[in-house]
């Protein structure tokens, strides 16, 4: 059986929409609803009566994310989004003037402006394409600090290749930074073998979660050099001690964390990690590049442009596209008339299907954009 119908009941906005939007908001899937459903109501009825089971919640996002990226639990912290990810390694390493980092111009702003600010620290940006040869990229490392880049880029889809960037960063002793946001949960990763240092990612897209709720991995190695920049109760490793005053901080990634966490959306993001483990990360990343081709294949012969390149692994479950006359934002509309739930993107209808949507439902689509 295809895997989009093993999990189809498991997506209920299949009910009602085509929906290939999950490169902006994806609809939840099912056990996280579940499991948000429950805590709201546990928390209606009982209050915090049941705060060992919020614990317990916090822990198992925290080994369920480990397991996902090849981690230690030690080694992840909850954030609201992956931009508070990003911003606490961007202003929590020590720079200093004269300091290099490379980073790529076709990047989310997430990802843009945290580097483009150390310039005020004397810092200097080199900026790359996300398309330049692994040449250029070593060349630009050496000598470099840190080096920040997307697993996939939002408008383009383009999917780079982290273990070889991984092994040029680990090769020239440069800090590697990455955004995993677009492809986290659909293309296996390991922090290991593409000796990241530090990686975030929200789980409101791929990861099929609720927004306001996301991870930052910190390799142990670098956690006493990436100091924490929002300071509260819960940095601490005595945070259980209200009466206490002593400011060591946690012994792990916990460290990274300001004060009470998002509950429900731990709840939330727990489950729906759970279940992509549960399902496999390779079988769904096949199945979405599968639906991305079945879609470049079709605009194509209905003589649209598709954004990116066609080398082997660089495409994801993004596709843009644009025609000669059309514009993007009323061909959104239309689709969305029409039930399919896309996006404008600077000039591009941006198509972005999950592993549960059926191979006719991809037809369908094609149609309405003939």
């Amino acid at each position: 059986m295809p895997i989009w119908q093993v999990v189809r009941p498991s997506f209920p906005v299949t009910e009602k929409l085509i929906y290939l939007n999950h490169a902006a908001v994806a609809p939840l899937v099912l056990p996280a609803a579940e499991r948000m459903k429950w805590l709201a109501g546990d928390g209606c009825l009982y209050g915090s009566l049941h705060y060992d089971q919020w614990l317990a919640a916090y822990e198992s996002l925290r080994t369920a994310t480990a397991r996902l990226i090849g981690a230690h639990r030690d080694e992840i912290a909850t954030v609201k989004n992956t931009s508070e990810g990003i911003a606490t390694v961007a202003l929590g390493l020590d720079w200093k003037p004269g300091d290099r980092v490379v980073a790529f111009r076709e990047e989310f702003p997430a990802n843009y402006y945290p580097w483009l600010r150390l310039e005020r620290r004397g810092v200097t940006v080199e900026w790359l394409s996300i398309y330049d040869p692994l040449e250029r990229i070593d060349a630009a490392a050496r000598g470099a600090k840190l080096l920040a880049i997307s697993f996939v880029n939002y408008l383009s889809g383009h999917r780079v290749d982290l273990n070889a960037i991984g092994s040029i960063c680990r090769r020239h002793g440069v800090f590697f930074f990455v955004d995993a946001i677009q492809g986290l949960g659909v293309f296996p990763l390991d922090v290991e073998q593409a000796h990241i240092d530090a990686l975030s990612a929200d789980g409101h897209k791929w990861l099929l979660g609720p927004e306001g709720c996301g991870v930052l991995y910190v390799r142990r190695e670098w956690q006493d050099r990436i100091e924490p920049v929002e300071f509260g109760w819960t940095n601490v490793a005595g945070f259980a001690d209200y009466g206490s005053r002593d400011m060591t901080l946690r012994s792990d990634a916990g460290r990274y964390e300001c004060g009470t966490l998002n509950t429900i959306g731990i709840f939330g993001l727990e489950a729906s990690i759970r279940f992509l483990l549960e399902t496999g990360v390779e079988r769904v990343g096949e199945a979405v590049s599968a639906l991305a081709s079945q879609l470049i294949r079709g605009v194509r012969e209905l003589g649209y442009e598709v954004l990116g390149v066609d080398a082997p692994g660089a495409r994801s479950g993004i596709v843009s596209v644009r025609k000669e006359g059309v514009d993007a934002r009323r061909l959104v509309s239309r689709l969305k008339d029409a039930g399919v739930i896309a996006a404008p993107r600077q000039g591009y209808a941006r198509l972005s299907p999950h592993f549960y949507i059926a191979p006719a439902e991809i037809d369908r689509v094609l149609d309405l954009l003939s």
